[in-house]
Parts: structure tokens; sequence; C-alpha cells
């Protein structure tokens, strides 16, 4: 619904009452904005249902079912329903408008694979729906219910804009839908009605308002100095020397790497899934956490990926990656119930040792530079935020978009997201989640990100690549399968934990 409040400004002579709306804050005005020709600033997850494992007497999840679960949820995430309008001459933020046609069908879709429905099929439709870019004249998401899975398995996509996000506290789609228990209630029924979109001139008016309002650094830049244009280039450059002083150590300091290039909307997606069990036992028998082990799988992964692609790789080199603080920290009981998007918040840049061939070396170093780097101010970063802090990437948003791009283009060559905590087993509409994996977004110059989960009694890898830099993504599962296998050897012969070695 609209956030209506009346406002008088006067103008010279004249005084107008103004209908002020619900704006875009400035962390999701600039992943609105961040949006290009080779960035796709939405993300999402991927969830595996296992309708065999359903109790007796539940119904079948169809597609009517989920149309309707959707719908009966959306009132509680009101942006799902709006739609952004931009403000003519970029005088402020976008508005967030009731879309007058909302169609939950156009939102929720139905899709089915081929015979057989292997994993293969299921991965290229995915990827296909990532390369589309999301309608930017309805709401931001997407949801589809894929059918003809091998074993009678069903799946949900979700595509979400990350500015729906906001500064990550707002669920995801697939957050939404899921529940911690089968037999999860709906919610009391709400008639929704879309409020009246603002005309063209009410929205001008009201932005003109706010500024009148705000004594800030656009009024002056606009109507007290000799050009608006002029004064913005200084404003964007200012808050480019203050951002940059944030991250002065990471700026142009990432390896040289071909996930750092010129990027298309072409996408490719692949995931797989290994043991929980299997990472606790290295783990433990390391004597490093969990986490570790999960980076020590992705540096032996990106370490055969770069084999794949040049000759040769030298002993000290390494692939800089930015993942979220909070997959450092301890976690507490109170969110272990929480979202596993690992969107917004702290984070921090660590190096990925590629160039060491000794796995049970390359781990240890993986948990010492990690360990070191997340107590480093130097290190850390307080993850993307925009360019201007209370306007967002406006008046002239390209501009602020390429000065942002070109200040973190070599700050790391691939983001990472994990969950800060162990996801218990869900549910959509009674039917049992099998897998849980998380789609990332992919920035403009980054052709790699990497999402992992930890979803009841496994650890679920996402991989999101662009198509035309990373045209092998699908090696990546069979990766993460020989990094495993080569830590739980650890280079001292047969597996510690074995259960034949231990009987």
């Amino acid at each position: 619904m609209e956030n209506v409040a009346p406002v008088r400004v006067r103008t010279g002579a004249f005084y107008h009452r103004l209908i002020m709306v619900n704006r875009l804050s400035p962390d999701e005005a600039m992943f609105y904005f961040l949006d290009g020709d080779g960035s796709t600033t939405h993300l999402g997850a991927l969830l595996i249902l296992d309708p065999a494992r359903t109790a007796d007497g539940r119904p079948p999840l169809t597609y009517a079912r989920l149309v309707a679960l959707a719908e009966n949820r959306l009132q509680s995430v009101p942006h799902y329903r709006q739609k952004v309008t931009e403000v003519p001459l970029g005088l402020a933020r976008p508005l967030w408008v009731d879309d007058p046609d909302f169609d939950i069908t156009f939102h929720v879709r139905l899709s089915a694979l081929p015979q057989p429905g292997s994993d293969e099929q299921l991965q290229e439709l995915i990827a296909r729906v990532l390369s589309r870019p999301l309608d930017r004249t309805r709401p931001l998401w997407e949801m589809y219910l894929i059918e003809g899975l091998a074993d009678g398995r069903l799946a949900i996509l979700t595509k979400t804009h990350r500015a729906l996000l906001g500064d990550g506290t707002a669920p995801e789609m697939s957050e939404v839908v899921a529940d911690p228990t089968a037999d999860a209630e709906p919610l009391p029924d709400e008639l929704w009605m879309p409020g009246r979109p603002p005309g063209g001139h009410s929205v001008a008016l009201g932005a003109l308002a706010e500024a009148f309002a705000r004594p800030g650094e656009l009024l002056e830049s606009f109507f007290q100095s000799s050009g608006p244009v002029a004064d913005l280039l200084t404003l964007a450059d200012r808050s480019a020397r203050l951002v940059g002083s944030t991250v002065q150590q990471l700026v142009n300091t990432a390896p040289d790497s071909a996930l750092n290039t010129d990027t298309s909307a072409a996408r490719l997606f692949t995931c797989t899934s290994v043991p929980r069990a299997d990472c606790v036992r290295i783990a433990e028998h390391f004597e490093c956490s969990f986490n570790d082990v999960v980076l020590g799988i992705i540096t032996g992964v990106m370490r055969r990926w770069t084999l794949s692609v040049q000759e040769s790789i030298g002993h000290g080199e390494t692939i800089r990656a930015v993942l979220p603080l909070g997959a450092r920290e301890p976690i507490s009981d109170d969110r272990r119930d929480g979202g596993w998007m690992g969107e917004g918040g702290a984070e921090f840049v660590t190096d990925l040792p590629v160039g060491e061939d000794a796995p049970a070396v390359r781990l240890l170093q993986v948990a010492g530079l990690a360990d070191r780097y997340s107590q480093s101010q130097r290190r850390m970063t307080a993850g993307l935020r925009p360019m201007l802090p209370e306007l967002g990437v406006v008046p002239f948003a390209d501009l602020s978009t390429r000065v942002f791009n070109r200040l973190f283009e070599r700050s790391y060559n691939v983001p990472i997201r994990m969950s800060d905590h162990r996801i218990e087993p869900l549910y959509v509409g009674g039917v049992p989640v099998a897998e849980l994996f998380s789609i990332p977004a992919l920035f403009g110059q980054r052709a790699l990100a990497i999402s992992v989960n930890e979803y009841d009694e496994h650890v679920e890898f996402g991989f999101v690549a662009d198509r035309n830099v990373v045209g092998d993504l699908p090696a990546m599962v069979e990766y993460v399968t020989e990094s495993l296998d080569e830590l739980a050897v650890g280079g001292f012969g047969p597996r510690p934990f074995d259960p034949e070695v231990n009987s």
C-alpha cells in the first residue's frame, strides 16, 4: 500500500498539495540501477522436492496449490505486489508503486522437463531462465514449478531482483513459501486492493518537495551552483573517495584472472551436494572449522578450474574471494531458523591458495588466511553500499553505476555466498524439500559466483557463471567431489575416519 502523507511545498507564490509514496531505499535503488548488459542482479533458489516422502493423506503439490500458497504469503511481503516507477529526470530515488494489473499467474509459472528429466536438463532450463532479465514493468520476481524430474521429484525455481531484499533482511521468494513444518497454517485471508498509482506530475513534485525539505547536497548542487551536472560529478567523486577509503586495501589488488572481464547476460548454472558428515570429520581431523573445510573444497575446485584454462599454475598463485563475515562468527541458537540467502551485512576478502598442490597444506593455509583476514580491518568491507548514501545512485544512474563498477572491479575475483547457519529441513505445501541451493547474483566484471548452504545432512554448492567465459561450468560438479575426496585422504593414506579402516 502507498505511504500517504500530505505535504505543502512553497515554490514561488504557489502551494502544491502532494502525495508522497514509498520510495526505494538507497540500497534498493543501488541494486535496481546496477542491472546492465553483463550484470543481472537477480538471485534466487532451487528447491528439489520429494513427493515420495510426503506424509500419507496430504494432497500433492500442484501448480494451483503453489499459486494459492504464494498468493496467501504475499501479504507479508508488500513489495512483491509492487513495481518500480522511476522519477522524471532522476530527481530522487524511484518509487515502490502497487501494480494495478498484478497477476499472480504471470509470476508463478509451470514448466516441465522432457524425458528422462536429468539433472543436466534441469540445469540448462535454469540457465535459460537466469539469462532473461526480469520484466521491469511488473513486480521484480518469478517462480517456476518444474515437473518431469527423474524419480517423480519436483523443483521450484525462484528468481528475485536483489532490490527486493533491501539491506538483506527482507526474505527472498523461496523463503516466503517454505516452512519449517509440514502442517504450517495459511495466513488469514486478506483482501488486497492496489492503491492508485501516482501521476507523473505528482511524482516529480513529490521529489522536489523532499529536496526542499532536506537541505542536503542535492539541493545545493541543483539550485545553488553554476551547473547541476558539474556539481553532481563533484558529489559522485567525493562519495567515491569516501567509499574508496573504506576499501583502500582492496581496490586494484586482486590477482589477474579471466574471472574479471567484460561479461554478458548469458548464464550457466550447475549444483551439487556432499555429505555434511564428511566435512565435519575432516574439520575434526585437521582441527579447523566446518567453514574452513568448505573453503578448502572451493579452493580445490578453483585450482582444478585454473589448470583447465591455463597450462600451469605457480606455487604461490591465489584467487581472491569475498564472503560474509558472518560465516566466520560463532552460530547462536536464535539464528538457526533464519534465511539462507547470505545477503547483506559485513564482508571480508581472503585469498584462496590455488597454487598449493598438497591438499592438507592447502586446507591449513585456507584456515589460517581466513582467520587472519576476518579479523583485519584492512580486509573488511561493509558490503555493497550506495555511491550516494542519501539518494542512492541517482540522479545520473548510469554515471554512478560506471563509477561503482570501476571502483570495485579488481577488489576480488569471485564472490562466495554462504549461509551463516545450518538450515533445518523445510517443506513447501507439506512436501519435503530434499535439496536447497542458493543462486547468487552475478554482477558486472564477474564471470563466476558460488553459493554454499548447509542444509539438513548435506552441504549444497551452487555455481552461476557467464556462459561465454566459464563454458565448462558443469565440470565444477566433478571438481567438488574430487576436492572433498583429496581432503578426506588428507595426503596421509586411507581416510582416518573410513568405516572400513576403523572396523
